[in-house]
This record gives C-alpha cells, structure tokens and sequence, in this order.
C-alpha cells in the first residue's frame, strides 16, 4: 500500500514524513521513559516525585507520539468512482463529476484538487518532498480524472 498502483486504482500515501513521524515518535517517547525512570526521590525545591509522577511522564510521552503520528495519516484512494482523500483532520470522499482539475503548483508542500465549485481541495497524501513518487501518483490522479471524463 506504500506505492502508487499502476492499474485502474491508486492509493497513496507519505513516504518520507511517515519515516520521520515514527522515528520521531519513538525518539519521543523514548525520552519520556527515560525521563520517568529518572523521577524518584526528592528534588532540589523540597518536592518529591510520586510513582504516578513517573507515571505521567510515560502517559505524555505517548500522547505527544500519537500527536507526531498525526503527521503520517494522509492517504488518498482513487479508482473509476472518484477519489478519497484523508488528511490530518478531516476526510473527503468526492465523485470524479465535481473534480475539475489536479494539480501541483509549483512551491507547493502538496497536490490540490481543484472543484467545480472553485473549491480547493488539499491532497496532504502526496507530497514534494518525495519527489518521483508524488510526480507518479499526480499523473495517475489526472489519468484517472481523464478517464472519468471521457
């Protein structure tokens, strides 16, 4: 599912955020361990670091590596129907009919879909940064929108 399909269907998806996001969400994480294995006794102010103090420390670790995650959730699924797209937040499932155009400006971070209603829609999954993989899914996009308007 990490590669763009050649058939009559693609799904797509970040390639070099999602590696960055999961190193940095272990590295993350992993700090935190360490950080809670470290609370034990009192500190230089008087405290005194609980068992649940190490606790939290391991909990906010994760939430901060679910919150790095987030990063790697794009994807876009396409086939004859229409297109799918889930970014960061939100989800659009949209019928070939309302897409006028796919493109990737140049400069930009990611591909656009660009609607009848002159609506712009952000395709988060491909992006510049992965360079002939984002150029091969953008084609296979516009081949299939081609296809849908014939």
């Amino acid at each position: 599912m990490n590669k763009v399909d050649s058939g009559s269907s693609l799904v797509a998806r970040p390639r070099k955020t999602t590696v960055g996001c999961w190193i940095a969400a272990v590295a993350v994480l992993a700090v935190c361990v360490v950080a809670s294995t470290a609370m034990t006794g009192k500190t230089e102010g008087g405290g005194v670091f609980q068992r649940a103090d190490a606790f939290a420390m391991v909990g906010l670790g994760v939430l901060a590596a679910a919150g790095i995650l987030l990063f790697a959730r794009p994807r876009v699924w396409a086939d004859a129907k229409g297109v799918r797209i889930r970014n960061l937040f939100g989800s659009y499932d949209l019928p070939w009919q309302v897409v006028t155009k796919v493109s990737f400006p140049r400069g930009a971070a990611w591909a656009m879909l660009e609607l009848a209603d002159d609506d712009v829609v952000a395709v988060m999954a491909i992006q510049a940064v992965d360079g002939q993989y984002a150029v091969d899914a953008v084609r296979r996009l516009r081949k299939l929108l081609a296809e849908a308007n014939d």
